[in-house]
């Protein structure tokens, strides 16, 4: 059985992952800082009280695993505030990095050592931090670390080659969640069926890529 472990469970796109990959059989670790009574309702594995910004944390919850195997990471917890280059908040840009950057190299860093040969890395990033798509500005720190986080998963998808590890690296659309306060043009549901299928699609070959959920190669 395929054991895929996924961050920022408890809502949004990391639930409907637990929800998609439970109910094709696989078995699933999920993590998160608070559990939801939707997370606690799935057939899954819950571990939370965890924070990705944390060593010690991130440490505590390989220990917790030690003697599992993970076949696929999917790096989901992230978060989004808002910056205009009016009303610049730098502890906010400084915060989003911490989760959505750095947050996510903890991860990989730590749970390394459980993941399987072969194993599959997922990075749940945005469009928003490609340079070349960027034609409005604004949500600096958003943006900033969405991009230093497309620059992590190539260096990760070299770094790792020799241990048969691939690493893809998603944008999952305009979501309708609570992130986006349920504006967007696509439902979780219909995001993570194509973001599944992506990361079913990965291999030693295509490791590396920015892709759209649907498929589309996002521009650097």
């Amino acid at each position: 059985m395929t054991t895929a472990l996924v961050t920022g469970a408890n809502r949004g796109i990391g639930l409907e992952f637990c929800r998609q990959l439970r109910a094709r059989g696989d078995s699933v670790i999920a993590v998160c800082r608070n559990a939801s009574k939707e997370l606690e309702a799935l057939d899954v594995q819950t571990i939370d009280n965890i924070d990705v910004t944390d060593v010690a944390s991130m440490a505590t919850l390989a220990n917790d695993l030690m003697g599992s195997q993970i076949d696929i990471l999917i790096c989901n917890a992230g978060i989004m505030l808002n910056e205009s280059i009016g009303d610049m908040d730098f502890d906010s840009v400084r915060e989003q990095f911490e989760v959505n950057a750095l947050g996510t190299l903890h991860t990989v860093t730590a749970l390394l050592p459980l993941l399987a040969d072969p194993s599959k890395i997922a990075l749940i990033t945005s469009r928003m931090g490609s340079i070349g798509d960027n034609t409005s500005g604004g949500r600096y720190g958003y943006r900033m670390s969405k991009c230093a986080l497309n620059m992590a998963g190539v260096s990760l998808s070299h770094d790792l080659k020799h241990r048969n590890i691939s690493v893809a690296i998603l944008h999952p659309g305009h979501v309708q969640t609570d992130m986006t306060d349920h504006h967007g043009n696509i439902t979780a549901e219909e995001s993570v069926r194509g973001l599944l299928q992506r990361i079913d699609e990965l291999n030693a070959d295509n490791s590396g890529t920015f892709w759209h959920s649907n498929g589309e190669i996002l521009p650097w």
